[in-house]
């Protein structure tokens, strides 16, 4: 790590950031809470509207000592110090919990499904298939999307038990099947057998080719987080698409259950849907004033991400060289996460972007890992103590400097929830998002929006929305300035 104003004082800070002399010691009963501070007065986006986190707010080091033991914790102090808005800043109390997201494993049947409830009738409610997971157990049995069933175990699923039943329930499920016209559940004859089996995720859904025309449409159903664990695997499917020549790529994250990621696993997955921009500029950074001067007068090219070529040293990325994506966004009401919309964004400049889902919210912060050591990093920590921070410290730009504060709105609107007495296929024509969307690229004409729930069903639940990681933002890995 550089080193950065190395004599001057950390309680005035002049031209960027405050640091104490050598020789000045920190009482060892606030060393957490004196870590806290620094560290976003330092490098917290918003440092600027916390009027305790002020360049200008303590004129020496007894002051803010005097100051920080007011707070009998340093989470309490923490919480101070963030804006009100501010979801996403996290003090984790043990940095050895910070790890890269496991394998994705369950111990499931592999059915996903929702519940809706059963008109007419105060107490039941009815499931519906949503999907199934490949080599599962279900996929092995007589049962697919768009199946509804009432009763597990022949008990009749209610408001207060489908919980038990599906989730907490017995390792081997029975499920009576019925069927249902919107209004009506009819009780059928057919029962499907279902056993929970140790499950590992693969790492695609469901990719393949549509030829339409003289198009060539690959489809990619990604249900995974955007974790290194499956970039690999990403550009080997991308690499089946390319050998299919396609010429337009469906990205459907509908059932995606991971929010945030690395900035560099974004950019490598922009690099696979094009290829013919390596090394040009994918994300611009915008820090806080100060550490932004600071980047720009000493390590400007730091604030950059471009296209990669490769994703390691001798892993090429398998490019499309596309000059289209049509993104169907993640969610019961089809929202964007944080990483979907990083990749929107930065993509935006150079291609079409096409999105298919509900206005997105808007995630353009990023955030880091800071350890209480001189530039913040790992190797250098106070061993006294495990708390780290990951404040958000940064606004994404793409390289036209446009952010995405208020989020997205789509190219094609989609209900709430898909029509659960419609779902169709998922990869075929019959699927009704899909079919838009193909119809869409074929003529250019967006379709009628459908009516929403023509029914007046009420949906309860799905089992994807429950699988879904908290969204704490995408992050970056940044080379920071020394304190001393």
């Amino acid at each position: 790590m550089r080193n950065f104003l190395k004599n001057s004082c950390l309680l005035i800070i002049i031209v960027a950031f405050a640091t104490c002399n050598k020789e000045y010691e920190v009482p060892k009963e606030i060393v957490i809470h004196d870590f806290v501070w620094k560290g976003l007065n330092a490098y917290y986006l918003h440092q600027d509207k916390i009027a305790d986190l002020a360049d200008t707010r303590f004129n020496s080091d007894q002051q803010l000592n005097t100051y920080l033991t007011t707070f009998t914790d340093y989470n309490s102090l923490f919480s101070s110090l963030l804006i009100s808005t501010d979801v996403k800043s996290t003090l984790i109390e043990d940095y050895n919990t910070i790890t890269e997201p496991a394998l994705r494993t369950a111990f499931t049947n592999g059915l996903e499904f929702g519940i809706i409830a059963e008109p007419n009738h105060a107490d039941n409610v009815i499931g519906y298939v949503t999907h199934i997971l490949p080599n599962s157990d279900a996929s092995s049995k007589n049962i697919q999307r768009g199946e509804f069933f009432y009763a597990v175990n022949n008990t009749q699923l209610t408001r207060t038990n489908y919980l038990d039943l599906l989730i907490n329930g017995a390792n081997n499920l029975s499920l009576q099947m019925a069927n249902f016209n919107g209004s009506v559940v009819t009780p059928n004859s057919k029962t499907v057998a279902l056993e929970k089996q140790n499950y590992n995720y693969t790492p695609t859904f469901l990719e393949k080719t549509i030829t339409i025309n003289s198009d060539k449409i690959g489809y990619l159903a990604y249900n995974n987080d955007f974790s290194k664990n499956y970039i690999n695997d990403l550009n080997n499917t991308f690499l089946s698409l390319k050998n299919q020549s396609v010429t337009e790529l469906i990205l459907d994250f509908r059932n995606n259950i991971g929010g945030g990621s690395f900035a560099e696993n974004i950019s490598q997955i922009a690099s696979m849907i094009t290829g013919q921009f390596t090394d040009q500029v994918f994300i611009k950074e915008q820090w806080n004033s100060k550490a932004q001067s600071w980047f720009l007068a000493n390590q400007p090219d730091s604030l950059l991400t471009k296209f990669p070529e490769k994703l390691d040293a001798t892993t090429t990325i398998n490019s499309l060289q596309l000059n289209d994506v049509y993104i169907i966004l993640n969610g019961v009401s089809f929202k964007g996460s944080s990483a979907i919309e990083l990749l929107i964004n930065s993509l935006k400049p150079y291609i079409n972007v096409h999105i298919i889902g509900a206005q997105t919210t808007g995630n353009n912060t990023g955030s880091i890992t800071l350890y209480n050591s001189i530039d913040y990093d790992f190797p250098l920590r106070n061993m006294t103590h495990t708390v780290a921070l990951q404040p958000i410290v940064l606004s994404f730009l793409n390289k036209n400097d446009q952010t995405y504060a208020t989020g997205f709105s789509p190219d094609i609107a989609l209900c709430p929830n898909e029509d659960a007495l419609n779902l169709g296929v998922l990869g075929e024509t019959s699927e009704p998002i899909l079919n838009r969307v193909l119809n869409y690229i074929s003529t250019g004409n967006t379709g009628t929006n459908p009516t929403c729930n023509p029914s007046n069903l009420e949906y309860l639940y799905n089992s994807i929305s429950a699988q879904r990681t908290n969204d704490n933002g995408v992050f970056i890995n940044q080379n920071l300035p020394n304190t001393i």
